[in-house]
Protein backbone atom coordinates (compact mmCIF):
# COMPACT_ATOMS: atom_id res chain seq x y z
CA UNK A 1 0.00 0.00 0.00
CA UNK A 2 1.41 3.33 -1.04
CA UNK A 3 0.79 6.44 1.13
CA UNK A 4 1.35 9.74 -0.64
CA UNK A 5 4.00 11.92 1.10
CA UNK A 6 1.59 14.81 1.72
CA UNK A 7 -0.83 12.49 3.56
CA UNK A 8 1.76 11.92 6.27
CA UNK A 9 1.85 15.60 7.15
CA UNK A 10 -1.87 16.24 6.78
CA UNK A 11 -3.49 17.80 9.80
CA UNK A 12 -7.17 18.56 10.05
CA UNK A 13 -7.95 22.25 9.76
CA UNK A 14 -7.82 24.06 13.06
CA UNK A 15 -11.04 25.46 14.34
CA UNK A 16 -10.83 29.20 14.01
CA UNK A 17 -11.40 31.17 17.13
CA UNK A 18 -14.28 33.60 16.94
CA UNK A 19 -13.21 37.23 16.64
CA UNK A 20 -13.49 39.32 19.80
CA UNK A 21 -16.05 41.75 18.30
CA UNK A 22 -18.37 38.80 17.59
CA UNK A 23 -17.95 37.39 21.12
CA UNK A 24 -18.61 40.80 22.64
CA UNK A 25 -21.62 41.43 20.39
CA UNK A 26 -23.31 38.15 21.29
CA UNK A 27 -22.68 38.61 25.01
CA UNK A 28 -23.88 42.21 24.84
CA UNK A 29 -27.12 41.22 23.16
CA UNK A 30 -27.76 38.48 25.76
CA UNK A 31 -27.06 40.88 28.63
CA UNK A 32 -29.31 43.58 27.12
CA UNK A 33 -32.18 41.13 26.72
CA UNK A 34 -31.70 39.89 30.31
CA UNK A 35 -31.88 43.51 31.47
CA UNK A 36 -35.09 43.98 29.48
CA UNK A 37 -33.76 46.90 27.46
CA UNK A 38 -34.03 47.88 23.82
CA UNK A 39 -31.04 48.90 21.75
CA UNK A 40 -32.14 52.54 21.69
CA UNK A 41 -32.43 52.59 25.49
CA UNK A 42 -28.92 51.24 25.99
CA UNK A 43 -27.51 53.61 23.37
CA UNK A 44 -29.14 56.56 25.16
CA UNK A 45 -27.88 55.37 28.57
CA UNK A 46 -24.28 55.14 27.40
CA UNK A 47 -24.43 58.23 25.19
CA UNK A 48 -23.75 56.71 21.76
CA UNK A 49 -25.91 56.55 18.63
CA UNK A 50 -28.29 53.65 18.10
CA UNK A 51 -26.39 52.80 14.91
CA UNK A 52 -23.09 52.57 16.79
CA UNK A 53 -24.73 50.36 19.42
CA UNK A 54 -26.19 48.16 16.70
CA UNK A 55 -22.72 47.73 15.17
CA UNK A 56 -21.41 46.66 18.59
CA UNK A 57 -24.09 43.97 18.92
CA UNK A 58 -23.52 42.74 15.38
CA UNK A 59 -19.80 42.32 16.10
CA UNK A 60 -18.70 44.92 13.59
CA UNK A 61 -16.77 47.08 16.04
CA UNK A 62 -15.30 47.14 19.54
CA UNK A 63 -16.11 49.78 22.17
CA UNK A 64 -13.52 52.01 23.79
CA UNK A 65 -12.62 51.11 27.37
CA UNK A 66 -14.79 53.89 28.87
CA UNK A 67 -17.71 52.82 26.66
CA UNK A 68 -17.19 49.19 27.71
CA UNK A 69 -17.58 50.17 31.35
CA UNK A 70 -20.68 52.26 30.61
CA UNK A 71 -22.11 49.27 28.73
CA UNK A 72 -21.49 47.01 31.72
CA UNK A 73 -23.29 49.43 34.01
CA UNK A 74 -26.22 49.83 31.62
CA UNK A 75 -26.83 46.11 31.07
CA UNK A 76 -25.83 44.97 34.58
CA UNK A 77 -22.89 42.77 33.66
CA UNK A 78 -19.11 42.64 33.94
CA UNK A 79 -16.35 43.29 31.40
CA UNK A 80 -15.27 39.66 31.81
CA UNK A 81 -18.67 38.42 30.69
CA UNK A 82 -18.79 40.73 27.69
CA UNK A 83 -15.26 39.79 26.63
CA UNK A 84 -16.00 36.07 26.88
CA UNK A 85 -13.84 35.16 29.85
CA UNK A 86 -14.99 32.25 31.94
CA UNK A 87 -16.63 32.74 35.29
CA UNK A 88 -14.83 29.93 37.03
CA UNK A 89 -11.64 30.52 38.96
CA UNK A 90 -8.81 28.00 39.06
CA UNK A 91 -9.31 25.36 41.77
CA UNK A 92 -8.42 26.64 45.23
CA UNK A 93 -8.38 30.30 44.22
CA UNK A 94 -11.57 31.20 46.05
CA UNK A 95 -10.42 29.45 49.24
CA UNK A 96 -7.12 31.33 49.14
CA UNK A 97 -8.92 34.64 48.57
CA UNK A 98 -11.35 33.95 51.45
CA UNK A 99 -8.48 33.18 53.82
CA UNK A 100 -6.68 36.37 52.82
CA UNK A 101 -9.86 38.39 53.32
CA UNK A 102 -10.45 36.85 56.77
CA UNK A 103 -6.89 37.77 57.81
CA UNK A 104 -7.41 41.36 56.66
CA UNK A 105 -10.76 41.71 58.43
CA UNK A 106 -9.24 40.45 61.69
CA UNK A 107 -6.69 43.27 61.47
CA UNK A 108 -9.37 46.01 61.43
CA UNK A 109 -9.92 48.14 64.50
CA UNK A 110 -13.46 48.68 65.85
CA UNK A 111 -14.12 51.85 63.87
CA UNK A 112 -12.91 50.29 60.62
CA UNK A 113 -14.99 47.14 61.22
CA UNK A 114 -18.11 49.25 61.81
CA UNK A 115 -17.46 51.21 58.61
CA UNK A 116 -17.08 47.96 56.67
CA UNK A 117 -20.35 46.58 58.09
CA UNK A 118 -22.16 49.79 57.16
CA UNK A 119 -20.67 49.72 53.68
CA UNK A 120 -21.68 46.10 53.09
CA UNK A 121 -25.20 46.64 54.44
CA UNK A 122 -25.71 49.72 52.27
CA UNK A 123 -26.05 52.15 55.21
CA UNK A 124 -24.23 55.44 55.35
Amino acid sequence: MHIPPDALTFAPPKRRARPLPVILGEALREARLRAGLQQTEVATLINISRNAYSRLERGLMLPSVPTLYRLCTAVCTTPNELLGFSYSLPPGTSAIAKDALRRRVRQLNGRQALALIQLLSGER
